[in-house]
């Protein structure tokens, strides 16, 4: 069995700079789906170790796994019920400990996953909060009276459909919870709460994590005064999916609070006691790349963090274009964090099909040059670089709770959580001997990276070629980005830094496209990166086939 063995060390942790993530490529790994070697049809920690030359062959700078506490799995480790173990199913401490060992002799940083906002509902501090009004723990999560006619405080809703409040016969009252029912929201008003929350992220700072992928980070506080959510005033940029009524609000209460900012001062105070260890926060709000600004500006919050701005639909140059543009103008000395895929939406490959109506591999490999190339450091959602496409699952086969209530409109996040395809004979497409929580895609096994890794033109081959190709370009790491006009379907910009200056093209089009060198530039074409762009004799236009790119060093 081929397990992507490496000769290849990175250096040592000790001799990197402490800001390692300002321009670092994270690579997500969702632990239930990525390596299972128990036989129980589920990955684990075990696997993610086993399975870290592939990540280090990439080129990636860092892995971001995804909850592996102890949970009931309701939300499939979303709802923690202990922040400071291993769930049994993903493993130990003892397997934490040596995939850390083994991520840093690889000269790969670790990242785990903090959802602060909320507990389990079987977590000890919910139990003990919920048994009376006058306990230790009673005002640790949010908890309010009925109205008058025994209906919830206010009109807030949970992102997973229905009211945000539920009712508790212990304590007959309303307790707060944003998502599942079960998973009760932490009152972060209360100082005791945010320090036994900051005492959790030091129990992983010593035990060797480089970082924090942080779970709906603006969330973390609500209005004291519950006062009702105004209607919304647009649902041009949905927070749910369209059939979901939480778009109905415009949520002003109910999260992004100006409170928030200290907390994570707090935050930042505690990592800055740890050398070359850094935050990324996942921002939900129709005004994300306000927040991402506020969040990361100033050098005393978060180090970086990624919007949900490029995980929808949308994908044109100009979009592409406006949006970094806006956040460029806000964000000041903050630092964006971009990601095309994640475990919570429709890959980007389908996502972006309707309007690409081409080769999906072609959209794989233009999506990833676009991605490697902007400002900010960036996230790759495992099977991503084999360019994976949503897997199709039957109602029967589903797990995510969210796609089980708003199905067949909305068929939840199972889609993009099916089983990482290693080798294309193999069981499961290597991923278990067992079968597995959520099954593997057909489609996806011609994608396998046993496959992949022998073909030079494969989507594999690319994702790696580019990641070898940004880490040889300072510029493109932590260069500064300004864009230039072009053909409506032609984006381009450049980066500029390290002593270096580069223009980037990139065309979204369907038909070939050709980019006049602006006359105060002379241009050299660059290679290394895999795309068919290329400068005419005399240096001054750029053809550009559909679906290609030009890299090109600025004399």
């Amino acid at each position: 069995m081929n397990d992507f063995a490496t000769d290849k060390l990175a250096a040592p942790i000790a001799d990197l700079r402490d800001d390692w993530w300002r321009g670092a490529v994270i690579y997500q790994i969702y632990p239930r789906s990525f390596q299972d070697t128990t036989g129980d049809g589920i990955g684990d920690l075990a696997g993610i170790t086993r399975r870290l030359p592939y990540v280090a062959e990439l080129g990636a700078d860092a892995i971001w796994i995804s909850p592996f506490f102890p949970s009931p799995m309701k939300d499939f480790g979303y709802d923690v019920s202990n922040y400071t173990d291993v769930d049994p199913m993903f493993g130990t401490l003892a397997d934490f400990d040596r995939l850390i060992a083994e991520a840093h002799r690889l000269g790969l940083k670790v990242m785990i996953d903090q959802v602060l906002s909320h507990t389990s509902d079987v977590h000890p501090w919910f139990r003990e909060s919920r048994s009376s009004k006058d306990n230790a723990k009673s005002d640790w999560f949010v908890w309010a009276d009925a109205k008058p006619d025994g209906s919830p405080p206010n009109n807030w809703l949970s992102i997973f459909g229905g009211p945000a409040w539920e009712w508790d016969t212990r304590r007959c009252q309303y307790y707060l919870h944003n998502f599942l029912a079960a998973q009760p929201d932490l009152n972060f008003h209360n100082r005791d709460v945010q320090d036994a929350l900051l005492d959790t992220v030091e129990f992983w700072l010593k035990r060797g994590v480089d970082g924090f992928r942080l779970d709906t980070v603006n969330f973390y506080f609500h209005a004291e005064s519950l006062a009702d959510n105004p209607p919304a005033t647009s649902r041009d940029a949905p927070e749910a999916p369209s059939v979901n009524p939480y778009n109905f609000q415009a949520h002003i209460y109910d999260k992004t609070q100006p409170e928030n900012l200290e907390f994570l001062k707090r935050l930042r105070a505690l990592l800055d006691k740890y050398p070359a260890k850094t935050t990324v926060g996942e921002i939900g709000d129709n005004n994300a790349l306000k927040v991402m600004a506020d969040y990361t500006s100033g050098g005393d919050k978060l180090h970086m963090s990624y919007t949900f701005d490029f995980l929808g639909t949308a994908f044109s140059a100009q979009y592409f274009r406006d949006k970094v543009e806006r956040l460029e103008a806000m964000i000041g000395d903050g630092w964006p964090c971009w990601a095309f895929s994640n475990h919570d939406v429709t890959r980007h490959v389908s996502r972006w099909a309707a309007v690409w109506g081409r080769d999906p591999n072609a959209l794989a490999r233009l999506a990833a040059g676009i991605l490697l190339s902007l400002r900010g450091s960036v996230c790759l959602y495992q099977g991503e670089e084999l360019g994976l496409t949503e897997a199709h699952l039957e109602f029967a086969d589903l797990a995510d709770p969210y796609g089980i209530r708003f199905w067949p409109e909305y068929k939840g996040r199972d889609g993009c959580r099916t089983p990482m395809v290693w080798e294309s004979n193999a069981p499961n497409g290597g991923f278990s001997q067992a079968k597995p929580w959520l099954p593997v895609s057909p489609e996806h096994i011609a994608h396998a990276a046993d496959r992949q890794l022998g073909d030079g033109e494969s989507v594999l081959a690319h994702y790696r070629m580019l990641l070898a190709f940004r880490h040889a370009h300072e510029a493109l790491q932590q260069g500064d980005i300004a864009f230039l006009d072009a053909d409506p379907d032609v984006l381009a910009f450049t980066r500029i830094g390290g002593g270096e200056k580069l223009l980037c093209l990139f065309n979204l089009g369907s038909a070939a496209a050709r980019f006049t060198v602006p006359r105060e530039l002379t241009v050299t074409a660059l290679s290394g990166h895999g795309f068919a762009g290329s400068l005419e004799p005399g240096g001054r236009v750029v053809r550009l086939p559909a679906g290609e790119a030009f890299f090109g060093a600025i004399g």
